[in-house]
């Protein structure tokens, strides 16, 4: 897989994690989704994704524009 489909897999198992954690456990999980959900939007306008440099470092492909 290429980077940008780790970096939506990654983010959606985090969305899905919090979301049944949330209503199994306590509903802060929900933070959790907040931060991913900002850090996406972030992401959209900066074009900087922490989750990039993380799998980078793993060596993981970019995509090519």
């Amino acid at each position: 897989m290429k980077m940008e489909q780790w970096i939506r897999a990654i983010a959606g198992t985090f969305i899905l994690l919090s979301l049944a954690l949330a209503k199994l456990h306590s509903g802060y999980w929900l933070l959790l989704t907040t931060f991913v959900g900002l850090n996406l939007l972030q992401s959209a306008f900066t074009k900087w994704c922490l989750m990039e440099d993380i799998l980078a470092k793993f060596g993981v492909e970019k995509c090519q524009d």
